[in-house]
């Protein structure tokens, strides 16, 4: 095969965080000569050109493709060793892209956090990908890099201590400060409207497993209302992320063949303080996201908040997505009862600023440091693709940093 003209395409970058991607790499790694060859790719021409006269690279390479497309697609991909996908919600619109790049065995990333369509996908075109040859590696955004490196990273630490690897993890959000665009928004209320309707789909979003490739009889804990943890030393309140999060990190288990153990236990929650108050924040909190989400399973009510929630193309500004920041802490449990502490922390908001760092560093980890002969074709995730390599360039340049506090 001829070495294609790009090492990376951002399809999708006219999209609200296609657009601050594309700006990462402009800072990273200007419009040519840099470590990477790329360019930049949507339906319309004009709007390309629009974002690049905003950010001033009127020499940046541009394609033409509608998601829709597949003649487009597969011209589009034929051009690039790596694809990186913003374009969401992805059950509405990514799959044939997915089976384009599966075909060809072009390497693929996004940041979706939509796990009944990861678990379609997975059905559908992991036989071609491992055919092919393609790495197909979703979830690269805030959703799920944190909680799957930062579970990869706590159990490096876990058999330097303890020997072993941790049997159980919690991952506690100490703190977290951001906005919610127009397209988060979109594919949370899509997944919501599917589930909705599916009894099936309500059954499969409730496994812990469903993206794991085998049922394990480990029962796996949930945090859905306000309760205590000793460990924290917080009360909690259900974390809206843990849905997706804790599937990829069983993933992750499973597809590297069960290296933190076939009992693994995993759960995520938000930290809101001790005492009373704590409680009461607690409380709040998980009776608001409760609301929410019933109201965005009824037809008529999902029409009003589709109403008042931001639209797609909306979201936080510069300034709002520079003053953002998380704190994430991981707590590993021995078999023996021993534990330490780890922290994962992002110097921008998760959701954009964060996450389009995080995604553009993983697709130049995609297309220049994995091998073929460790990493060859099929559906992998952020810890299992990358590891080690991606959390090096997460800290060299996305402003994470992953360390042992205890």
């Amino acid at each position: 095969m001829p070495k294609p003209s790009y090492d990376i395409i951002v399809f999708g970058a006219t999209s609200f965080v296609g657009q601050i991607l594309t700006r990462y790499l402009l800072d990273r790694h200007g419009v040519s000569g840099g470590e990477v060859s790329w360019a930049i790719a949507g339906r319309s021409q004009a709007k390309l050109d629009a974002v690049k006269d905003e950010q001033g690279a009127k020499d940046l390479p541009t394609l033409v493709a509608d998601a829709a497309d597949e003649a487009a697609l597969q011209a589009m991909c034929a051009q690039a060793s790596t694809i990186i996908s913003t374009v969401g919600p992805y059950a509405l619109y990514g799959s044939p892209l997915v089976k384009i790049c599966a075909e060809t065995g072009t390497d693929y990333c996004d940041l979706t956090g939509e796990v009944q369509w990861i678990r379609k996908m997975i059905t559908e075109h992991e036989a071609a990908a491992k055919k092919s040859g393609a790495r197909i590696v979703h979830c690269c955004g805030f959703d799920s890099i944190p909680s799957d490196l930062g579970v990869f990273y706590t159990q490096q630490q876990a058999k330097a201590e303890f020997g072993a690897p941790a049997s159980r993890i919690k991952m506690r959000v100490r703190r977290i400060k951001g906005g919610a665009s127009g397209g988060t928004v979109a594919s949370l209320m899509n997944v919501v409207k599917e589930a909705s309707r599916d009894s099936a789909l309500r059954k499969e979003l409730a496994n812990p497993y469903s993206v794991a490739g085998k049922t394990q009889p480990t029962r796996q804990p949930s945090v859905k209302m306000a309760e205590h943890d000793a460990h924290a030393q917080s009360w909690l309140t259900p974390f809206v992320m843990a849905a997706i999060n804790t599937r990829i990190v069983h993933r992750s288990n499973a597809v590297a063949g069960y290296p933190y153990g076939e009992d693994f236990v995993y759960d995520e929650a938000v930290m809101t303080g001790g005492g009373f108050k704590g409680r009461m924040r607690a409380t709040t909190a998980a009776a608001g996201l409760g609301g929410f989400m019933v109201a965005a399973g009824i037809p008529p009510t999902r029409w009003l908040l589709e109403k008042v929630v931001p639209k797609p193309g909306e979201g936080p500004s510069p300034a709002e997505q520079e003053a953002g920041m998380y704190d994430l802490r991981f707590f590993a449990i021995g078999a023996d009862g021993k534990t330490l502490q780890t922290k994962v922390y992002g110097d921008r908001d998760p959701g954009y600023g964060s996450t389009a760092k995080m995604l553009g560093e993983a697709g130049v980890c995609l297309a220049l440091d994995c091998k073929r002969d460790d990493t060859p074709g099929g559906f992998w995730t952020p810890a299992t693709a990358f590891g080690d390599a991606l959390i090096k360039r997460l800290e060299a340049h996305a402003g994470l940093s992953f360390e042992r506090i205890d």
